[in-house]
């Protein structure tokens, strides 16, 4: 098993990381370049960033210029944070009119907004809207059973099927507007999460809990089970690493102790799948999401290296910052060159992914 130091820290407890002047000079300058193009370039005249997209793209680069260090007066800012008060609603909800996404852009909304909120200014709508998404969390209105797959997660779609993935940004969103482990919501969401692990306990027993049993987790258990990886002979549902980082997170964030066998057994999938060249169990496909996740997920934990299944110990931070820097353009901006799918070859989302991903190997 990889040693961990497990330490959630608050935004008010976060310090800068020791970074060598290799480093801290490499993010500097990605930072810098990243910005200027996403303000000449990525940036519409109404303040959106690939509005057509969803407005969540907003709300994401929002949050990663202000945890670059952009301050809330900065116009190109300014202009973002109005945008997304633009598509505030009567019930709280944060998103696009009619919208089939409300969680996920709700989400991302909130932590744009907790990140521009230092003064008290979006008190008012931060408020309805996590009563919004918590409203809408499966199971919260009592006509879903707790025994049921789906009980406790979030989703989008016409069917509202939940998945690992906005469930993920649910309990980011609840974590950063101050709520603590032991809240209702995020016990009930955490509920979901284990149900989406390779992993047979007292957690998850489900169908798919026996089928695998490698400790990473997978997209989601309901409306028949789903793994963007795909399924193994016996009906099994694949791991890949987004999700394995994402329910990690998760249940960190949900107070889950390290020497729990849930994490002991997540942190033996990342050991046996170290890679930053792809997103491990599913090639290019959602690498930038990955790599976003994976320094969140590893920043929350508290750690420092990560020892590979040969014994190889790898400074996380040092080795994403050099494959962060051979990858960004010259315009400063970020794409997924070699799979288009889950948006990534839109560059105003990997930017911002990759920026908020620079913002955890500094805190």
């Amino acid at each position: 098993m990889v040693l961990i130091c497990v330490s959630v820290l608050a935004p008010s407890q976060l310090v800068s990381a020791e970074l060598d002047s290799r480093d801290q000079q490499l993010v500097d300058q990605m930072v810098s370049r990243a910005v200027q193009y996403l303000r000449t370039t990525g940036q519409a005249d109404d303040g959106s960033f690939s509005k057509e997209a969803s407005p969540a793209i907003t709300s994401l680069v929002t949050a990663a210029l202000i945890r670059s260090g952009r301050p809330v007066e900065d116009p190109m800012v300014t202009k973002a944070l109005k945008f997304i008060e633009s598509h505030v609603r009567e019930d709280g909800g944060i998103h696009q009119d009619g919208s089939l996404y409300r969680n996920y852009e709700t989400c991302l909304a909130i932590l744009a907004l907790v990140e521009a909120n230092e003064d008290g200014r979006y008190d008012k709508i931060l408020a309805p809207a996590n009563n919004f998404v918590r409203g809408i969390q499966v199971g919260a209105d009592g006509k879903v059973a707790r025994s049921a797959p789906e009980w406790g997660g979030q989703g989008y779609g016409k069917h509202k099927r939940p998945d690992l993935s906005n469930t993920a940004f649910f309990i980011d969103a609840l974590v950063a507007s101050g709520a603590s482990a032991d809240d209702q919501a995020i016990q009930a969401a955490l509920v979901f999460v284990s149900r989406t692990q390779n992993l047979e306990s007292e957690h998850n027993t489900t169908e798919f809990a026996t089928k695998i049993g490698d400790g990473g987790f997978y997209y989601t258990p309901a409306a028949g089970g789903t793994s963007q990886a795909g399924k193994t002979a016996n009906g099994g549902l694949r791991s890949y690493a987004s999700m394995t980082y994402a329910g990690l997170k998760s249940m960190i964030y949900a107070g889950v102790d390290k020497d729990d066998q849930r994490v002991q057994a997540a942190m033996s999938w990342i050991k046996k799948h170290y890679d930053l060249s792809e997103n491990p169990g599913m090639g290019s496909e959602g690498h930038f999401y990955y790599l976003h996740t994976f320094a969140k997920t590893l920043h929350a934990l508290g750690v420092e290296e990560v020892e590979d299944a040969k014994g190889k110990k790898h400074n996380w931070r040092s080795e994403l910052i050099s494959e962060l820097s051979r990858r960004q353009k010259r315009n400063g901006s970020w794409i997924n060159t070699r799979s288009t799918r889950w948006l990534e070859a839109d560059e105003n989302l990997v930017t911002g992914y990759l920026l908020l991903a620079l913002s955890y190997c500094r805190e």
